[in-house]
């Protein structure tokens, strides 16, 4: 296998291409059924849509630093940290991204920004104080690999098309008022219909994708380290290590769960057609298969 491949996975891959296709016909399904019972003004809305859907695209990594309260850290500050994604970076033929370090004992990381030239990467102080160097080098791989795959925009542009139905469901209610249909129902009753159903559709296909993408981003650093068992056995730790912390603590950064390498609220029984996050006893099984794939078969 090549890493600067990422190891791609061409069913995963037809799989996310197919959950993409679905997310953009629901859209389109919606608009259609919209504009046949309202008569509004499209421009204006396209145009505030665009510009948010602009402005969270540009300032994602700064907003993803504000929101987790990470601090950008230079190489004088954390030597280890930048070596070693110094050095995966030569690995991937990828641009070095800025390094962050949240202050927290929480172990964890993620990745941020619109493409691999304007990104971040950033790692709590309890991930590096909990885990080995090897370790935290799959994880760093791991976030990485978002970076190579685009999944920032990916992620953005699935949540701009949900943020136009939103906005097309608003602008409908506010101006379509208590409009009836000449032979059919109130107008504001078929808005509400469909935007329940298309928020319920994009809100669980959005999470499919998201979960896709952390499988790609677990193959992907599984071939650019070429030991997945290290990958492994950090979200082994990680996992543990987050019983250990106080639930206070927790809360503190659960905002961020769909970005962090593994949630914090990991053993949610909340089922899985709602997580951003695959199981992880699925996504040790699927690295165990990628191990088995590149010659260093490994037990789950």
């Amino acid at each position: 296998m090549k890493r600067k491949s990422f190891g791609r996975d061409r069913g995963l891959s037809l799989r996310m291409l197919v959950t993409s296709g679905l997310l953009g016909l629901l859209y389109v399904v919606f608009a259609a059924v919209l504009f046949s019972v309202l008569d509004v003004g499209l421009v204006p809305m396209l145009v505030i849509v665009v510009g948010l859907a602009f402005f969270q695209y540009y300032t994602s990594d700064k907003l993803a630093l504000l929101a987790s309260g990470a601090k950008v850290v230079e190489r004088d500050q954390a030597p280890e940290l930048h070596a070693m994604i110094e050095r995966l970076c030569a690995l991937g033929d990828l641009p070095k991204p800025k390094v962050a370090v949240i202050d927290t004992d929480v172990p964890n990381a993620f990745a941020t920004g619109r493409n691999p030239k304007n990104s971040a990467v950033a790692v709590t102080t309890g991930l590096w104080r909990r885990l080995p160097p090897q370790e935290v080098e799959g994880v760093l791989a791991h976030e990485l690999s978002h970076i190579a795959n685009r999944d920032v925009l990916i992620m953005t542009l699935a949540s701009f098309f949900a943020m136009l139905a939103g906005l097309l469901s608003r602008w409908a209610m506010f101006f379509g008022g208590g409009g009836r249909d000449r032979n059919g129902p109130p107008v504001w009753l078929v808005v509400m219909l469909v935007s329940i159903v298309t928020y319920v559709l994009s809100f669980i296909l959005i999470r499919t994708i998201s979960r896709y993408r952390e499988y790609a981003a677990d193959r992907g650093a599984a071939v650019l380290t070429g030991a997945p068992e290290h990958l492994m056995s950090a979200l082994q730790r990680i996992a543990s290590g987050m019983a250990t912390i106080p639930q206070r603590d927790l809360r503190e950064v659960e905002a961020m769960n769909a970005f962090f390498i593994v949630p914090t609220n990991w053993r949610s029984s909340v089922g899985e057609l709602f997580a951003t996050h695959p199981p992880l006893e699925k996504r040790l099984a699927n690295l165990a298969r990628v191990a088995r794939e590149m010659g260093r078969p490994v037990g789950v």
